[in-house]
């Protein structure tokens, strides 16, 4: 849970009482799991906290919370043997991100530096030792000019805290949704949607600009060349029957832990959202 008040603002350290034991540090299989609930008490719900304490994960990162602090359940707070860490949009009912863990962080960092996207709930940085995950929510420009001009303010920032990071000797995996389908292969309609905000030319342009000048890692492609593999379907049509999706939930990561990523998968058996719930295993303790 984060500090009352913070809202995403607070951009500094969280210390906390207790350190990881150097037993504990074992090389083991790690699980990550990533997923837009769209709106964390609507995936509830839809049993999203049964099928959790299925999944054997180490961290998972969520988003678009949609939910103020003090209307947090105890389940959402710590279901099962996870804690819960939270960064909330200052609006009720809009956007926020979270991380659960069943290993306490060493601390946890609340938004990355940006007045306007930090108070809107969109990222939460948890370090455990060498290693980094962060659960993210780029915004979406969907809605209109003036959103797709807020996403364009937030790849401005945000570019350069990719670069301090792969600079600062970490190891990161940066979960969520990014709310860009990176290549034609990435959507279904990809022909129709070139001029649709989340297939934009700079907003793929960009997104590659992440790959290949700063090298970060879309982990799922490193594993997964196939086509028509999504996480997100409209609910217009028949558009999740006949699997017409995009893929816009990513873990991208640095190189080093990037290749020890050793499994994925997209979750489709169960919905407890528009989007699918992405789990990456990595040959990595955390």
């Amino acid at each position: 849970m984060s500090p009352k008040g913070t809202y995403g603002v607070d951009y500094g350290r969280q210390k906390f009482l207790y350190p990881v034991p150097d037993n504990e540090l074992r090389q083991i299989a790690m699980r990550i799991v990533t997923l837009n609930v769209n709106g964390i008490r609507s995936a509830a719900s839809k049993g999203f906290f049964a099928w959790l304490a299925r999944q054997k994960a180490d961290a998972v990162c969520i988003q678009e919370i949609k939910i103020q602090e003090e209307q947090l359940t105890p389940q959402m707070r710590s279901p099962g043997n996870y804690r819960g860490f939270f960064s909330f949009a200052q609006t009720k009912g809009y956007s926020g991100v979270g991380l659960y863990s069943k290993k306490p962080p060493d601390c946890v960092h609340y938004g990355f530096g940006s007045g306007e996207h930090d108070g809107e709930g969109r990222y939460l940085q948890a370090d455990f030792g060498p290693l980094s995950i962060v659960s993210l929510y780029l915004p979406s420009g969907s809605a209109g000019p003036h959103r797709q001009e807020s996403k364009y303010r937030f790849m401005e920032r945000f570019l350069p805290h990719l670069k301090k990071l792969r600079a600062d000797g970490r190891e990161y995996i940066l979960c969520g949704d990014w709310n860009i389908a990176h290549k034609e292969i990435d959507l279904k309609n990809w022909r129709s949607n070139r001029k649709n905000s989340g297939f934009l030319p700079d907003e793929r342009a960009w997104l590659s600009t992440v790959f290949d000048e700063l090298a970060w890692v879309d982990v799922f492609r490193t594993l997964n060349p196939k086509p028509d593999q999504y996480t997100w379907w409209s609910h217009r049509g028949q558009a999740w029957p006949k699997n017409v999706g995009w893929r816009i939930s990513y873990q991208i990561a640095t190189p080093g832990i990037s290749a020890k990523a050793t499994k994925e998968r997209i979750y489709k058996e169960k919905r407890f959202s528009d989007h699918a719930p992405l789990i990456i295993d990595y040959d990595q303790k955390l």
